[in-house]
């Protein structure tokens, strides 16, 4: 019983939010040099039902526009393409006008001719920064790992199963198992499918993500009810199953991101580092409510201890239902 209050307070930050529950949405910025001191830019801003936020980069030095810009909309995303000219962006300072007054981020990749590349995330607090005239290998580790643990911790149905693999599981060591089983095989799918080794529809993995949950949920009711499958007896061998779909939906959002070309290696590791250890965060902070609630003296009626499952449950079958319909 000592789960409903968790969940209750978990419940209050995941429902409001149902049609976002695994997405990344930061503004994102790319400007190839095509040419020498010639860019192709593309400037993706998230939408607010029909309006765009209202963000635009400017740059400390000359910039050129050489076309006109070309406006497009994602559904979710308004975006702009244009080339421009300038005789170096190296030492300029880039800005984003207007980040500080949202709640967003900003992703910028500026690809050089000759090979090199900067990465960099802008914030509200942070709405500029200097153009290197090197970016080294530490400064995009230090990028890919702060979006690494943003994305699983704003990735709610990943979380969502997460705890859903908590309240299956019992003991200690079953724990540790079923949590590295599913660290790994997100690992596994995670690389191949960035790497583009394995090619996997999102969608489709993205329903089957939500349906891993409604599983484990339902596994959970039975175990509540004395009939302990296969999942409440070795849920490791589910978490590393279906770890290896959550890995293709993380793969997904780092494919939106991008990886920095020259720095691949790095960026991939440092950002599935960063997923671990917001994961471990979460299990941390969740384990942590377990042990307080322990100390209040509260008898729960019986029926309280189906209340997590079903509830997890069904936000998940509303996702099923909401991202099959996306089809």
């Amino acid at each position: 019983m000592r789960w409903l209050p968790i969940l209750v307070a978990l419940a209050s930050l995941l429902v409001p939010l149902p049609g976002h529950a695994h997405e990344v949405r930061p503004a994102y910025l790319d400007l190839r040099e095509e040419r020498p001191g010639e860019f192709s830019v593309l400037w993706k801003t998230p939408m607010l039902g029909e309006m765009r936020l209202a963000l635009d980069p400017v740059f400390s030095g000359p910039v050129e526009a050489l076309t006109p810009m070309a406006a497009r909309t994602t559904g979710d995303a308004a975006v702009q393409t244009w080339r421009v000219r300038a005789e170096s962006l190296r030492g300029q300072t880039l800005r984003i006008v207007g980040l500080e007054n949202t709640l967003t981020d900003v992703l910028v990749r500026v690809a050089f001719l000759d090979g090199s590349s900067w990465v960099e995330r802008l914030s509200p607090r942070q709405s500029g920064s200097v153009i290197p005239m090197r970016q080294g290998a530490w400064g995009v580790a230090g990028t890919y790992f702060g979006l690494g643990v943003e994305h699983i911790l704003t990735g709610i149905d990943h979380l969502l199963f997460v705890l859903a693999l908590l309240l299956l599981t019992k003991g200690t060591w079953r724990l540790v198992k079923t949590v590295t089983a599913f660290t790994v095989a997100h690992s596994i799918t995670l690389g191949l499918a960035t790497l583009g080794i394995v090619h996997v529809s999102s969608r489709p993995v993205e329903a089957v993500i939500a349906l891993s949950i409604v599983f484990v949920a339902a596994e959970i009711v039975q175990a509540r009810r004395g009939r302990s499958g296969l999942a409440a007896q070795m849920p490791w061998i589910v978490a590393f199953i279906f770890g290896l779909l959550h890995g293709f939906g993380f793969a997904g959002a780092l494919s939106e991101i991008g990886l920095p070309e020259g720095h691949i290696p790095v960026a991939l590791l440092f950002f599935n580092l960063g997923v671990e250890v917001g994961q471990l965060l979460f299990v941390a902070a969740v384990l942590a409510l377990v042990a307080g609630t322990r100390r209040i003296p509260m008898v729960w009626p019986r029926w309280a201890g189906l209340v997590p499952p079903y509830a997890i449950g069904s936000l998940a079958m509303f996702w099923v239902i909401q991202r099959v319909a996306a089809f």
